[in-house]
């Protein structure tokens, strides 16, 4: 976008003289121009870095301390979650998504035949500890990031016993979600397919 605002500027003035503009580099010679630097920012602190460094894998690696019950998330969920994916759990499209349902329908992993069958963390969704770690760094919208540990289990736990994953009267912690097994886990696999961007 630069370089073509760079040209019709050029261009512009060049044609106030009636000159030919200036020859504009190839593409690929900006490659070559070094880097400028403005004084603008300073490098991200340990403690910084650290607290942006929560993410959470399929193996539940970097799950943290703490515990919740499905009863103190079904409270959580009505304070800081329905106002944008409803009292249950229905969605609000187009931009918020459906949480819960176990439709029966769409039981079975029939999406490729049906796409329009409704996806839900019941049905559509490989990883419990993953339900986690995306609502403890994007959840709530306006919020992200604000919900304390056990806020965050908690949630996880009304999320997976809605959509009928774990009993109701469950409680969540690290070693509890990592033994969680999703309903359609074996459904989805990793992605090998070589091309020519894969890392040496």
């Amino acid at each position: 976008m630069r370089r073509a605002l760079v040209l019709i500027v050029i261009t512009a003035a060049a044609c106030a003289r009636d000159t030919a503009p200036p020859a504009v580099p190839a593409a690929a010679s900006f490659a070559s121009i070094p880097a400028q630097h403005y004084g603008l920012g300073r490098a991200a602190t340990p403690a910084e870095v650290a607290a942006l460094d929560i993410d959470v894998g399929p193996d539940g690696l970097g799950l943290p301390a703490g515990s919740g019950t499905v009863a103190q998330g079904a409270t959580l969920f009505q304070t800081k979650c329905s106002m944008c994916h409803g009292a249950t759990g229905q969605g609000m499209p187009p931009a918020f998504p459906l949480l819960i349902s176990r439709d029966p329908k769409a039981e079975g992993f029939k999406f490729a035949s049906d796409p329009k069958l409704p996806h839900s963390i019941g049905n559509y969704w490989p990883n419990a500890t993953t339900v986690f770690d995306y609502v403890r760094r994007a959840m709530p919208l306006l919020q992200p990031g604000s919900l304390t540990n056990d806020e965050v289990y908690s949630l996880t736990a009304f999320l997976l016993a809605s959509n009928e994953v774990i009993p109701k009267t469950a409680t969540l912690d690290s070693a509890s979600l990592m033994n969680v097994t999703m309903p359609y886990r074996d459904r989805f696999v990793p992605d090998n397919r070589k091309g020519g961007n894969e890392v040496k």
